[in-house]
């Protein structure tokens, strides 16, 4: 699978450290790393602060920042060049489900559709799942102002809605990887024994639980 895969994208909820492994990933290949334009968002601290109010103009900022990026990888020779992300482009409907309201998704949802039928698909997605513990726990290491607000109930809302979405993805080939009690930056054995499993990663989708994982 790894010749195949020129197009890594690293997934997960908010604190699960995609971009972490998504860094390690693309030095361990020599990649190019394309990582989500999430400190660009003007609107993101203000709806921390007031949800209802900055949902959609949050959610379209986000939407038009990842698709112009992903317009740039269109035009990425990936037979030259491979890619590592740490996001996908589908995941930003996860978002818009849990903070729009009815009559805002079915507006975001037509701009959705128009975009995402120009978007080049991953060779390869790596899911990272954990329980909301774990996520609270990389939240308040990183100490980001703007996150501080971020309660367990929505971790645990997020955290959930990722199960869901990538339990029906099919768009491309996907590993999914327990990583509550696994550290891909810290422990270099924790990297190397997750390449050997995206070297043997095949079509459909893979289950990985490392040794020492509950």
């Amino acid at each position: 699978m790894l010749q195949e895969a020129r197009y890594i994208a690293v997934e997960g909820p908010i604190g699960v450290g995609k971009s972490s492994l998504a860094g390690a990933l693309a030095r361990h290949y020599g990649a190019q790393l394309v990582s989500e334009p999430v400190e660009e968002n003007p609107f993101l601290p203000r709806f921390y602060e007031e949800p209802e109010r900055y949902a959609l103009t949050a959610q379209l900022s986000f939407l038009v920042e990842r698709y112009r990026q992903q317009q740039e990888l269109v035009q990425v020779d990936l037979f030259q060049q491979s890619v590592v992300t740490d996001y996908v482009f589908a995941k930003d409907r996860i978002f818009a489900g849990l903070t729009l309201g009815p009559d805002e998704l079915t507006l975001y949802e037509r701009i959705y559709g128009l975009l995402d039928s120009r978007i080049r698909k991953p060779d390869l997605v790596v899911f990272l799942d954990a329980e909301a513990e774990v996520l609270l726990r990389r939240l308040k290491k990183r100490d980001r102002p703007y996150e501080r607000r971020i309660g367990r109930q929505y971790i645990e809302k997020v955290a959930e809605a990722y199960r869901r979405f990538f339990h029906g993805y099919k768009d491309s080939p996907l590993l999914v990887v327990s990583c509550s009690d696994i550290d891909f930056v810290e422990n270099g054995g924790h990297l190397a024994d997750l390449v050997r499993e995206i070297g043997s990663m095949g079509q459909g989708v893979q289950y990985y639980v490392p040794l020492g994982s509950d």
